[in-house]
């Protein structure tokens, strides 16, 4: 019920050209797009991408409207004026930066791994403060975090703790992405409790959570940043890390039917 696929074909149904899915979400619509690149059909595919995504908005007023993100990987001016086309403009851009396992950076600080069944109530507590600006981090659910427990990829033993006076002070989650080639080791969330920022906690626990992923044969490490988080982006600078490509969100409010 909350998730629908459209697909966009040549006018003898012989050829896809575009396929857009719609997710309804808590919060959010989300949408995602690919379509035909091939130089022979690329105007075609570009016509059948504006389609496929009125068809996917048509989708979000049915549903009763509400507010749209459409995600491009490596977004293109092509991009820019497909989304403003059917009434979308970029409203966010997401940084994939990597950076080449071991670091050479000396660090100390104490971790363990999480404790599932004893450590999601502190680590909500935690994360939830961090993250109250964010569109997704924050707000987590005992839900939200149990589906990401639930995931194959899921490995306490990377979910990094680091604790002060019997309390979770920060933590970094790594996650490894064994399809790529080479594998990818993601710091996929690290938070400090913003009741101890200053301190260079957050600079420790992403080399911890580095340490760990070389530790365990990656080579490569990445993550993904705001690119406005500018404490952020500065420190992964400092760190080594490199931009690899842009995410972009397209966003805009949908009426109701």
């Amino acid at each position: 019920e909350d998730v629908a696929g459209l697909v966009t074909w040549t006018a003898d149904g012989t050829w896809p050209l575009a396929y857009s899915q719609v997710v309804r979400g808590d919060r959010r619509w989300e949408l995602e797009l690919v379509y035909d690149h091939a130089p022979a059909r690329e105007a075609a595919g570009l016509a059948a991408a504006s389609d496929a995504l009125r068809g996917a908005l048509d989708v979000v007023r049915a549903g009763g409207g509400g507010h749209v993100h459409l995600w491009i990987t490596r977004p293109e001016p092509a991009h820019d004026r497909l989304a403003a086309s059917v009434g979308l403009a970029p409203g966010r851009d997401l940084w994939q930066v990597r950076l080449p396992l071991p670091v050479d950076e000396p660090w100390s600080l104490t971790t363990r791994p999480f404790v599932v069944d004893r450590d999601e109530e502190a680590w909500l507590a935690v994360n939830n403060r961090a993250f109250d600006w964010h569109p997704e981090q924050g707000g987590w659910t005992l839900d939200d975090l149990r589906a990401r427990e639930a995931e194959p990829w899921f490995d306490p033993e990377g979910f990094l703790v680091h604790e002060e006076d019997g309390e979770m002070a920060g933590f970094c989650w790594t996650k490894v992405h064994a399809d790529h080639d080479p594998p990818l080791g993601e710091i996929y969330v690290i938070a400090v409790d913003p009741a101890r920022h200053q301190r260079g906690l957050g600079r420790a626990l992403v080399l911890a959570g580095l340490d760990h992923l070389a530790r365990a044969g990656l080579t490569v490490g990445m993550l993904y940043v705001d690119a406005d988080n500018t404490p952020a982006t500065r420190l992964y600078d400092d760190l080594g890390f490199r931009l690899h490509h842009v995410d972009r969100a397209y966003t805009g409010d949908v009426p109701p039917a």
